[in-house]
């Protein structure tokens, strides 16, 4: 791919340089801790963030919507992986320590090809679909896709332009796909929300707001409720 081209000067490989160059510097303790925070960290991260961020949607006003847009990011980012694997195929970029001498590569075993950084676009598909599901949740998890991009990149492992492709799949994935997600996602929540499984869509148990159709739930109890003084 001529954008894409690994030899020469670009700033693409320079940025390259001068980010993996922390690594050669840094404390080899420091190294092990990005390295661990790079491969495994930050998922693990915006894992909890997602069940934080379910958890409350599962109290709120109108449940039911809530928590299928909690849902969608995590099966955004599954999307994009998948979306992903035909990209890889016809790019075919070397990872950059294959084609460049003097990086600090801190995790071994990366023969596959290197654009798009999977880590990258997985973790700005969930943290851009957690903003439309939740402002405060959603920037918290942006702002560890952004730390993952740059953890790829010091680890040696991506170039820049590879964690930048991430960012735009993931972004174009999580935004264009959530509609029609969103629409089966919540008729699917709804249909669960009749079942034993109900505390998946919604706090508490099939009576609960949301529970039939959403703002209608609190409107039944209360009149059943009524009928239940009268008699």
């Amino acid at each position: 791919m001529p954008g894409l081209e690994t030899t020469g000067a670009n700033p693409d490989v320079d940025l390259l340089y001068d980010i993996n160059g922390l690594a050669v510097d840094a404390p080899h303790w420091f190294d092990r801790v990005m390295e661990w925070v790079g491969e495994y960290g930050i998922m693990a991260g915006l894992g909890l963030l997602l069940l934080v961020c379910w958890w409350r949607a599962r109290s709120s006003r109108d449940p039911v919507p809530a928590v299928a847009a909690v849902v969608w990011a995590p099966l955004a980012a599954l999307t994009a992986v998948v979306v992903n694997i035909p990209i890889r195929g016809f790019v075919e970029r070397p990872r950059p320590f294959l084609d460049h001498h003097g990086l600090e590569v801190l995790v071994s075993g990366k023969d596959d090809y290197s654009f798009v950084s999977d880590h990258s676009t997985m973790a700005m598909a969930i943290g851009v679909a957690l903003f439309v599901a939740n402002r405060r949740f959603g920037l918290a998890g942006i702002a560890l896709a952004f730390l993952e991009g740059f953890c790829r990149v010091y680890m040696g492992v991506h170039y820049p332009t590879d964690v930048i492709g991430g960012f735009a799949l993931g972004t174009a994935v999580a935004l264009l796909l959530a509609p029609p997600a969103m629409a089966l996602l919540t008729r699917l929540l709804h249909v669960i929300g009749r079942t034993w499984a109900a505390p998946l869509a919604r706090a508490g148990g099939p009576g609960a707001p949301g529970g039939e159709h959403p703002g209608r739930g609190g409107e039944v109890s209360t009149s059943r409720r009524q009928k239940d003084l009268a008699a």
